[in-house]
């Protein structure tokens, strides 16, 4: 099919088959990465995928792991959702797609580490947090499902105290909070709990700036968010004139 087709067929209602942005990325993507791609890609096909690595991040557009971590197709196992929350272990009749995520990252692909990478200006923490600022007299949502699943803050919102205003700092704050909380949430599924006991797989909490690109991690046993390869981050600073 030629690329003029390619961008026109079966339009009807005047609508492109996919948006212009993504044909042009994806011949950029034929241009230049997948020369050098194409023996991984077809390897990976051949043999399916083995990641060492599960990442859950936030659905943020902002927030690319695989752009923000370097990553090459079949290294990362990327699970995003609505401010990168993972649920208790519970299982029902409800469906749950983050926790059928981990079932198969763990139990199927037997990955070795778990990473939850939390963000800087999360709307779904703002969301909570202005919610709970106003002692709940505004509803989280409209619709019928993010207020919902944002509730899941509410642990870590207890430990973290009264909301603050300005609500800034209180955001962070919750952010955070709400990484350490995700870790234990983790530690409820039996057969995480389990292989952590065994040695078998690290849990992992992150935390990325946006707008300066710095990377945070978790020492759990001072339970601080420690910089990660600050001396690379400062030279990267340098270098871009920052």
């Amino acid at each position: 099919m030629s690329k003029t087709t390619s961008r026109t067929a079966g339009r009807g209602r005047g609508h492109a088959v996919l948006p212009e942005r993504l044909v042009s990325g994806y011949e950029a993507f034929l241009g230049g990465r997948f020369p050098y791609e194409q023996e991984r890609f077809r390897h990976l096909a051949e043999t399916g995928q083995n990641p060492r690595i599960m990442l859950i991040g936030c659905c943020d557009s902002r927030v690319s792991p695989e752009v923000i971590f370097d990553a090459r197709p079949g290294e990362l196992f990327v699970v995003r959702n609505i401010a990168n929350l993972v649920p208790p272990y519970g299982p029902n009749d409800d469906l749950h797609g983050t926790s059928a995520a981990l079932e198969f990252g763990v139990m199927g692909l037997g990955v070795e580490h778990i990473v939850l990478m939390g963000h800087a200006s999360c709307g779904g923490v703002r969301a909570f947090a202005r919610n709970k600022a106003n002692s709940g007299h505004e509803t989280l949502s409209p619709g019928d499902f993010i207020g919902k699943w944002i509730s899941l803050i509410s642990t870590a919102a207890a430990r973290v105290g009264q909301a603050d205003i300005p609500l800034d700092d209180y955001i962070e704050r919750l952010a955070l909070a709400s990484i350490v909380q995700g870790l234990a949430n983790l530690r409820s599924f039996p057969w995480i709990a389990e292989r952590e006991r065994q040695d078998k797989l690290g849990l992992h909490g992150a935390y990325f700036e946006i707008s300066k690109g710095s990377l945070l991690a978790l020492d759990e046993a001072s339970g601080r968010f420690e910089p990660i390869a600050a001396e690379a981050h400062r030279a990267a600073l340098a270098r871009s004139g920052s």
